[in-house]
């Protein structure tokens, strides 16, 4: 995803509304999401949704490596010669 322009990609809600077509299109064209404001606070991020999926991707790869990193510190792992000689003999089947 790229960064966050903000003086273009920050938009306050009465302006997204006027022009919802032309920042669908901006978020489409450029990848960047666009952070909607309402009585100045920030309330809402559109995303394109290939971006999205793209973020959902990296959050469960972070989650499965949180949980193996919780699972080797609880002793579950097994050693890297172990895992190697286990694949070996799979494939050698």
């Amino acid at each position: 995803m790229s960064r966050i322009h903000f003086d273009q990609d920050i938009q306050p809600l009465s302006e997204f509304r006027a022009g919802v077509t032309s920042f669908i299109k901006q978020i489409n064209e450029t990848r960047r999401p666009l952070v909607i404001t309402q009585r100045g606070k920030g309330v809402a991020v559109v995303l394109d949704v290939a971006e999205y999926e793209a973020m959902q991707e990296k959050i469960e790869l972070l989650e499965e490596a949180q949980k193996a990193e919780l699972q080797l510190a609880s002793g579950q792992g097994i050693s890297n010669s172990d895992a190697r000689a286990q694949i070996l003999d799979k494939l050698n089947q």
